[in-house]
């Protein structure tokens, strides 16, 4: 998205490429049109993403006016279709309220809501339910799935949440230390987790089909540093499978299934626990 400025931000290397486009060769004016317009993003604290002296109608008409060039009235009108559209009870009156009138979920429905305005083509939701309840959380995410759904947007999802991941996600990339370990369809990464991180994180999750006295599994130690990572692979001293050529060498990304990839020298001898 190259929000934020340099410093303190700096990409250091690689390429980000979107309808075939390099998003860091392009321009600003170019990506100002991209930004919000084909491609936009529910960040994760929406307290702190909306601006509290504005109203919701300032914040939701702003992008429909600049992007898709709407009237002030047009602008009004179609935001009030978009408050409804994500739940927003009389959305005609509350329109006109500012954010800390909203609780966090509503809050985070208007998100949403300016995320969608003006029909992205990507949408990147960070966290979207961190900050509300559980009842609240598969609401979102329901909604989440229903625009999806109804706009064919193709919409990414960062989170920690497993649950999440199996109900709603096509598709996983699971990260460590910045770079990705694993990416499978989701009912075959969960299914047949072929790097030791990606085994370590499932183990962890509390299962109502076993033992109520079984222990749920840790990964013992701590994430490194990153801007100390150790040499090899940065999940080696973590790893109850790593070998000599594990802290020499960083694994690469190989095929180890149909469509199915993993970034481990041992990907074929993993126990699963």
């Amino acid at each position: 998205m190259r929000l934020i400025p340099y410093p303190p931000g700096i990409i250091v290397g690689g390429e980000i490429i979107f309808k075939g486009q390099d998003l860091l060769q392009v321009s600003e004016n170019e990506m100002r049109h991209t930004r919000g317009n084909r491609i936009a993003m529910i960040f994760q604290e929406p307290t702190t993403s909306l601006n509290p002296v504005l109203t919701i109608r300032s914040q939701l008409a702003e992008s429909l006016e600049l992007h898709r060039g709407l009237d002030k009235d047009t602008a009004t009108e179609e935001s009030i279709k978009l408050l409804k559209l994500v739940g927003i009870p009389d959305a005609e009156r509350r329109i006109g309220d500012y954010p800390y009138q909203f609780s966090g979920g509503m809050q985070q429905r208007i998100m949403i809501a300016m995320a969608l305005s003006c029909n992205p083509e990507l949408l990147i939701a960070d966290e979207p339910t961190t900050s509300v309840d559980v009842t609240v959380q598969a609401q979102l995410l329901e909604i989440l799935a229903n625009l999806r759904s109804q706009f064919g947007t193709a919409v990414i999802i960062i989170t920690h949440n497993l649950g999440v991941v199996a109900r709603y996600v096509d598709r996983v990339n699971v990260m460590y230390a910045g770079r990705l370990v694993e990416t499978a369809a989701t009912d075959v990464l969960y299914g047949n987790p072929m790097h030791p991180y990606t085994i370590g994180l499932l183990a962890s999750v509390p299962r109502l089909d076993l033992a109520r006295k079984r222990k749920v599994t840790v990964i013992e130690g701590l994430p490194p540093n990153l801007a100390r990572l150790p040499k090899g692979c940065a999940f080696n001293p973590r790893c109850d499978y790593t070998i000599s050529r594990c802290i020499e060498e960083q694994p690469e990304l190989r095929e180890v299934g149909e469509n199915h990839y993993s970034a481990c020298f041992r990907s074929g001898a993993l126990e699963k626990k």
